[in-house]
């Protein structure tokens, strides 16, 4: 099993922004007490070649030179700088390398990523490029696979996703998010779950068995896409579901059985999390990776200090 990561950027945000850029480093930190060291890898970056099999040709290049109209940068909510283009490069090749892992070894994690909201010519909501759309696009384009899956478990509706594979009958993309949450305006995914505000375990864990069951008849995957965001957590501060931490839990063990049932490696995107201490954060995306883990083999876990 690999696990990619890309906290060697890390982005320089003005003082009080709200992202918790900060959990990356501590979430690999985390990590090394549980995995063994060569494991963990930071990813290549991917070329402007293969982020426009996703993305449209001028908003790359803006995207890189900078030349991005305030307002679409604004839309981002990130500034731009040479090290945000950088760590996106690394961000979205941690998506490609983590399907190509799990093309070999059945599972593998990038610690970022799930950037869900960037469409093919805008970004929005912190994400920039399309991670998982250019991994898949990358896949399908050089033959390694033929049909992909997403399963975006993200609070937040992954409305890019959604748009960018809207006309590509080769990857399958699922939604299970709140209802009444950001994207306001939500382009339909192949299959789109909305759960009203307040959900808790046991409703999202149905409706959650009932998405897997509904997107396995339609496709059987080369490979799945799991954005696993941990802002469904009932403490998240811009979240409108109400998760346990072990409802968490039982939502990444829903994903890695079936997914293993099915004979579909699956690759793990990190997605969002706002939780109002980074602490909550990692410890629920630390979690997530210790799942996948199991979902392996529980011996490959170092024991418990």
């Amino acid at each position: 099993m690999l696990i990619f990561y890309s906290d060697q950027f890390v982005l320089p945000l003005p003082e009080n922004h709200r992202f918790p850029m900060s959990k990356y480093a501590r979430l690999r930190a985390a990590l090394r007490h549980d995995v063994p060291p060569h494991w963990l890898h930071p990813p290549p970056a991917v070329t402007d070649t293969q982020l426009r099999l996703a993305h449209h040709h001028t908003y790359v290049s803006d995207v890189v030179a900078g030349t991005l109209p305030p307002r679409a940068q604004r839309r981002i909510g990130f500034p731009w700088s040479p090290q945000m283009v950088d760590r996106e490069r690394r961000s979205v090749g941690g998506t490609l390398a983590a399907c190509r892992a799990a093309l070999t070894h059945r599972v593998g994690v990038n610690l970022a990523g799930g950037t869900h909201h960037a469409h093919a010519a805008q970004g929005g909501g912190y994400c920039i490029f399309n991670d998982a759309a250019v991994a898949l696009r990358t896949l399908l384009n050089d033959g390694s696979i033929q049909r992909a899956l997403v399963v975006d478990c993200d609070v937040h509706q992954g409305d890019g996703t959604a748009t960018i594979f809207q006309d590509d009958p080769s990857v399958f993309t699922v939604s299970l998010h709140g209802a009444d949450n950001y994207p306001f305006k939500k382009p339909a995914s192949d299959l789109d779950i909305p759960l009203p505000r307040g959900t808790g375990d046991s409703g999202y864990l149905a409706a959650l068995e009932e998405a897997l069951d509904i997107a396995f008849d339609r496709v059987r995957p080369d490979v799945v896409v799991y954005q696993s965001g941990v802002d469904p957590w009932e403490g998240d501060r811009l979240g409108t579901l109400a998760l346990s931490t072990e409802g968490l839990a039982a939502r990444d063990r829903a994903v890695f059985s079936r997914c293993a049932a099915e004979d579909a490696p699956v690759a793990v995107t990190m997605g969002g999390g706002y939780a109002p201490d980074v602490g909550d954060i990692v410890r629920l995306h630390r979690q997530t990776v210790l799942e996948a883990v199991r979902g392996v083999d529980p011996t490959l876990l170092r024991p418990t200090r």
